[in-house]
């Protein structure tokens, strides 16, 4: 398999929640698709409960807990959220190309609610840390 996309949302899902899916297959856009999913299901404030509680899971089982950030995490889930305001797209292919710069510029997206670097911050990974430039 090449690609997130050649999987159903079902099968992403269950995949990424018994941590059976491909670490390979987890690119950037497969966050992106993750939160898409789990928003369109679940609202906002549940999504981000799920996204964690299977993220911190799913890079514990392939060994790569130094990788999540808590505050990318959420912050992740809240621009996907607004984008997701802005669309009436049912799937996530066609939400996606409505909105490439989420895969294009998301750290541009992130950087502009950001004055500090989230990416690289230890507090940011461990705990949430609110926007200080513009809320979400």
């Amino acid at each position: 398999m090449i690609s997130h996309n050649e999987l159903t949302d079902k099968k992403f899902i269950l995949q990424f929640e018994n941590c059976s899916l491909n670490p390979s297959l987890f690119s950037h856009e497969a966050h992106i698709r993750l939160a898409w999913i789990y928003i369109k299901k679940y609202g906002c404030q549940k999504a981000e409960e799920r996204v964690q509680k299977y993220l911190k899971a799913f890079v514990k089982h392939v060994g790569a807990t130094d990788k999540y950030n808590t505050t990318l995490t959420i912050a992740a889930i809240k621009i996907v959220a607004h984008f997701i305001k802005k669309s009436d797209k049912n799937n996530f292919k066609e939400f996606i190309l409505e909105h490439p710069q989420l895969n294009t510029n998301f750290k541009l997206l992130i950087n502009s609610h950001y004055s500090i670097d989230i990416y690289n911050s230890i507090l940011a990974k461990e705990k949430y840390m609110e926007p200080d430039l513009k809320t979400f």
